[in-house]
């Protein structure tokens, strides 16, 4: 009797767990959640840092003299945005869901001899200029340079581009001063509601004209805000130099897109990555596979010598005596010279490895994904940390073996030598 009513008992508790399991639905990691937006509903545009390919040093936005608003408000970062150069601040850019905006003048802006030059060096570095929208970063649609249809994306704007006017030979600087952005956004027929999925731009260089200036309702004559024409016989660039005018305008257009909002990142892996050196990793690739090669030559010459030798051998006298290679067995378990270095190399290479394989791990389970901004950094330097018991542990156990007296330095060595190598030349 008591063991039909723990089988029932259990049938009743199995059944419990497949209803609960049913009625689960799948969840959002924090911070990335879906945001839906309603016509008319504000979109507010965040600047992120300045950042090059020719350089590793990134800058704040406002470090050049873009157009500020009236408070500048810091986001709140984590440890992986702060240690990429990540300064997310909020902007003059705001949009209105599903409504487009053409021709909307920001500030007007009078460079001065340091304004100027601040321009010309981040043009001839190349550096872009990085914009955020519901949390994903801005694009520049680009054609491929192999002729083909299909479009790829870069990460950012350039600040300018160098050129020449017609006729002239005299190198010029100029400035990106309007932006034409496109939202992309994906309709719920059933609510009405839409989610942004895609955030591209379009700069251009305009040299703005206008009769008289009014901070209350600027206006200037090469742009319409009433039409669709942006530029109106006006092609002529803005151009930076000291005590230029620049005035700063954008337009903001809408398309509804097939992209749901859980595929909308697809779009950032077409992007092309400049800071991957394809030629560097292809010759250091064949370097490893030349040397390796050599090596094994070697050793394989060395061995069919040996092997050779011994199956020529006449007599069992003769095949008792050991040479070549065989020497070798009586130095196996002798400690090399800078045993204590090498306890230091094993335990770091198997700090390294945990840390790759557990970060691997979580990218793999989707906690490391590309809109949790900083994800990948913070789970890396905090898992180097706690890797560390294994470090330690290895270290120490290969240097008992060893039979080391000296554990003390052996420890410090493990936990502050390559961190110290990694510290310096990041400085340097």
């Amino acid at each position: 009797m008591k063991k039909k009513m723990m089988a029932s008992t259990a049938i009743s508790v199995l059944f419990a767990v497949l209803f609960l399991i049913s009625s689960v639905h799948s969840f959002y990691l924090p911070g990335v959640a879906p945001r839906d937006f309603q016509i008319g509903d504000p979109l507010y545009v965040k600047v992120n840092k300045l950042s090059s390919t020719k350089t590793q040093l990134p800058y704040d936005y406002y470090y050049l003299n873009y157009c500020k608003p009236s408070k500048i408000l810091n986001n709140a970062e984590n440890l992986g945005e702060v240690l990429r150069g990540d300064r997310i601040e909020n902007s003059v850019y705001t949009f209105h869901m599903r409504k487009e905006q053409s021709c909307t003048v920001i500030c007007h802006v009078t460079l001065d001899a340091e304004s100027a030059k601040n321009f010309k060096e981040k043009i001839n570095d190349e550096y872009r200029v990085n914009m955020i929208l519901d949390n994903l970063p801005v694009a520049v649609r680009r054609q491929r340079r192999d002729g083909s249809q299909s479009t790829t994306y870069e990460h950012g704007f350039r600040v300018g581009f160098k050129g020449n006017y017609q006729g002239s030979k005299e190198e010029k600087y100029f400035i990106n001063n309007h932006l034409s952005f496109r939202v992309m956004y994906h309709k719920d027929p059933e609510t009405g509601s839409a989610r942004i999925v895609g955030f591209e731009v379009t700069p251009n260089s305009i040299n703005h004209e206008y009769k008289e200036w009014n901070d209350k309702n600027p206006q200037v004559t090469t742009c319409n805000k009433d039409t669709k024409n942006l530029m109106q016989g006006s092609t002529v660039p803005q151009e930076v130099d000291t005590n230029k005018d620049i005035v700063f305008t954008y337009d903001v257009s809408f398309k509804e897109s097939e992209i749901k909002w859980a595929s909308r990142w697809d779009t950032y892996l077409l992007m092309n990555d400049d800071q991957i050196h394809w030629f560097s990793i292809i010759n250091s690739l064949m370097i490893v596979l030349f040397l390796s090669g050599m090596v094994a030559m070697i050793m394989m010459r060395t061995l069919y010598r040996d092997i050779a030798n011994y199956n020529q051998l006449e007599t069992q006298d003769e095949a008792q005596e050991e040479t070549g290679w065989k020497l070798v067995h009586g130095d196996v378990f002798r400690p090399p010279i800078n045993s204590n270095l090498l306890c230091v190399y094993v335990g770091t290479g198997v700090q390294i490895f945990a840390m790759t394989l557990v970060t691997m791990i979580f990218a793999l389970l989707g906690f490391l994904s590309p809109s949790n901004r900083g994800g990948l950094m913070t789970a890396m330097v905090l898992l180097w940390v706690f890797m560390g018991l294994f470090a330690g542990y290895s270290s120490a156990r290969l240097y008992k073996m060893y039979k080391g007296t000296e554990w003390k330095r052996n420890t410090l060595k493990t936990a502050f030598m390559f961190q110290a190598f990694f510290l310096l030349s990041s400085l340097c």
